[in-house]
């Protein structure tokens, strides 16, 4: 049975209207999306008891994601992560992007998706979200045209497909930027339980900039003194094109989330820099560690390194990568 799509407006931006979409399925499970950012606002699923709980942070209207400087539940591009002093060299032309995170562009600099408003294509199992970016845009070579489109199954499965093409060579990097706390909002992630299917991480520099060295992984814990912001190395695909990225449990609600995908890396992000005075659905602002980000993509900065997986889109090729996220529950 497909899900049950519906629409209610949810306000104007910028002369453009945003609407609230939700996608339930038969039992009652349902996610949420914007066109605000094609972002993911809520996903509503069972506990071991069968009481239904968001698992995402998100804001009650739109007020919150025009305010939100922290990407809460939105679409990453042109580049997720960081981009060395925002510059990158392609076949011999410099590209000098526009820096956000002091000398370094993150999540596509001050251009980024997460603020723009995307046309909406509603399907009989599926929601498309598309955008245009034009050539120059945030210093990124290339119009680039861009979908991404969400599906909500029965099992509780969100899958979110980005496709893309460009008319000059570009590089890109998309992801989704939820956070995730499958308390259902009772409490923060510290005890939450995470495994990541890599065998090693990327070492970085204090500011996230890969060094290019590879470091076997340790087994690090969420802290409230320092947290996880780790680019993952997945442990390769098998005859599956995805590959499984993690697995995230709440032993008290019982709630798992296992998260599949075909990008070759998983930046673990702990929320330790959320803020803001933005009110979350609790009626008061998301603090650090209220939630975790599972971010599936390619390395950050890979324009700058050679040997990493390569970014670059050519002239009618098309970009085509998958994040499924399951949604099970685990006995007590």
């Amino acid at each position: 049975m497909a899900s049950v799509i519906s629409k209610e407006d949810w306000g104007i931006h910028k002369d453009h209207a945003v609407f609230l979409y939700r996608m339930e399925n038969s039992t009652g499970a349902y996610v949420e999306l914007t066109n605000f950012g094609a972002s993911i606002v809520a996903v509503a699923v069972p506990d071991r008891n069968g009481h239904f709980g968001n698992v995402v942070l998100g804001f009650p209207q739109i007020k919150g994601y025009i305010d939100d400087c922290c990407y809460v539940g939105a679409t990453i591009g042109r580049y997720a992560n960081r981009i060395a002093f925002a510059s990158f060299d392609l076949d011999g032309h410099h590209y000098d992007l526009k820096p956000n995170d002091g000398v370094h562009a993150n999540h596509g600099g001050i251009a980024g998706f997460h603020k723009r408003i995307f046309d909406v294509k509603v399907h009989d199992e599926a929601i498309s979200f598309h955008l245009t970016s034009t050539d120059g845009e945030g210093g990124f070579p290339g119009n680039l045209r861009l979908t991404v489109v969400y599906r909500w199954s029965e099992a509780n499965e969100l899958q979110i497909q980005y496709e893309a093409t460009s008319d000059k060579k570009t590089i890109l990097n998309v992801t989704n930027h939820a956070y995730f706390n499958l308390s259902g909002g009772k409490t923060d992630i510290v005890n939450h339980r995470l495994q990541v299917s890599a065998s090693h991480v990327l070492e970085t520099t204090e500011d996230y900039i890969p060094t290019g060295v590879l470091t076997p992984c340790s087994n690090p814990s969420f802290s409230r003194i320092k947290g996880l912001n780790h680019c993952y190395v997945l442990n390769e695909a098998g005859q599956n094109r995805l590959r499984k990225a993690a697995l995230l449990r709440d032993t008290d609600s019982g709630r798992t989330l296992e998260v599949y995908t075909s990008y070759p890396g998983l930046v673990v992000y702990s929320g330790d820099f959320l803020s803001g005075n933005v009110p979350g659905y609790a009626g008061a602002p998301y603090r650090p560690f209220d939630g975790v980000c599972l971010e599936c993509q390619y390395f950050p900065d890979s324009p700058n390194h050679p040997d990493f997986p390569s970014t670059v889109l050519d002239i009618e090729a098309v970009y085509s990568e998958q994040i499924l996220y399951k949604f099970t529950v685990s006995p007590a």
